[in-house]
């Protein structure tokens, strides 16, 4: 596997290909990426991941400066998984000037959900996206990009930016890889304590139950139905910011019959310190 730091760099490497396929990642890897790298290998004629701590979505008081940067094991994983090009830019490399241009996705879906508790997140997140974008695929007539469900309102946030610019790449969503008790798994899952990894999976189970009930009940008692889910969880010592149930194609509320609409439950809430995020489709 060759490791490359500069846009230069990766663009030599890249130069024979006529097809990447890439995965984007902050680093501190889990088998969730190993997975989607291993999808990567059969999709394009090189396989591309990025390890990049963005800076623009993080709000001034998470978790930057802390995030876990582990380049060398990283790197160990992504070669055994059988990457062929990680691209693992310094911060001056990517950001030589104020980052002034920015990309700003559609406030419709991006300004909701996540958005809402951590504004401007998803501008930080498309705009560095774009800037891999073209430092991947520039001069290519085709490519493949790989994302992760778990990140459900990201990779659709990325699809439609995909669409609108016009851009010649496939974006491909994984499966949620997930530990055996049903977390979701992330990288801020090693901020938990042994006491909140054994409390952590209360999410995913209280997602599948908001799921299962609005079915039951339908849209006119969805809202009753998100707030018992919310404050449930809450009365399990989390802090929840959101558990709600939305269509798959807007992330807008369902409305009417639901037998034949393609929905998503999702869910954001801090256990301790720790902020997790998940979803179920339904």
């Amino acid at each position: 596997m060759l490791i490359v730091h500069t846009l230069a760099d990766l663009r030599a490497a890249l130069s024979g290909s006529h097809k990447p396929a890439f995965v984007a990642t902050m680093g501190n890897l889990h088998q969730g990426h190993l997975d989607l790298v291993q999808q990567a290998r059969a999709l394009g004629d090189m396989t591309v991941a990025s390890i990049f701590v963005n800076r623009l979505q993080f709000a001034p008081h998470e978790d930057f400066d802390s995030y876990p940067r582990t380049l060398s094991e990283d790197a160990a994983q992504l070669k055994a998984t059988g990457c062929q090009v990680l691209f693992a830019p310094a911060e001056a490399e990517l950001y030589p000037q104020a980052q002034t241009f920015k990309v700003l996705p559609d406030p419709a879906l991006a300004d909701i959900l996540e958005g809402h508790f951590r504004p401007g997140f998803f501008t930080g997140v498309c705009t560095v996206v774009m800037k891999l974008f073209q430092a991947v695929f520039a001069g290519k007539a085709a490519g493949v990009a790989l994302f992760g469900m778990k990140d459900y309102q990201q990779q659709l946030v990325i699809r439609h930016m995909v669409r609108q610019f016009a851009l010649p790449i496939e974006i491909v969503t994984a499966a949620t890889r997930r530990a055996d008790d049903g977390l979701a798994l992330s990288s801020r899952n090693g901020y938990l304590s042994a006491e909140h990894r054994i409390e952590a999976v209360a999410l995913s189970r209280a997602l599948q139950q908001l799921a299962l009930q609005t079915r039951q009940n339908g849209a006119e008692a969805l809202p009753a139905l998100e707030a018992q889910a919310l404050q449930a969880l809450n009365a399990r010592g989390w802090q929840s910011d959101y558990l709600t149930v939305r269509r798959r194609t807007d992330l807008l509320a369902p409305e009417g019959a639901l037998a034949d609409q393609a929905l998503v439950a999702l869910g954001a809430a801090r256990l301790g310190k720790t902020r997790l995020i998940d979803n179920l489709e339904f």
